[in-house]
């Protein structure tokens, strides 16, 4: 089950961008899952599910948006490492 929600935008955002509406509306939701996601406020698996894409699309896409798939500070990183 999902909730919904609705956000207002003016009529002529999208030809601003040079998109359609739905196009401008499903890279919103996408900016929105991708920023949730770099935030740590969700997992891959919901911010695409959020997105409304599978996992392995979002994680391929996250660089159009400029975040990394896997941002691991040194220490994490080396641990990683030693533990592969």
């Amino acid at each position: 089950m999902f909730n919904q929600i609705n956000i207002n935008y003016p009529e002529n955002l999208p030809d601003a961008l040079q998109v359609t509406s739905a196009q401008f509306e499903t890279y919103a939701k996408m900016a929105m899952a991708v920023k949730l996601f770099e935030m740590k406020k969700l997992s891959s698996g919901m911010a695409a599910q959020l997105a409304g894409v599978d996992r392995v699309y979002f994680l391929l896409d996250l660089h159009k948006y400029g975040v990394n798939m896997i941002d691991l500070d040194d220490q994490e990183l080396e641990s990683d490492l030693k533990n592969a």
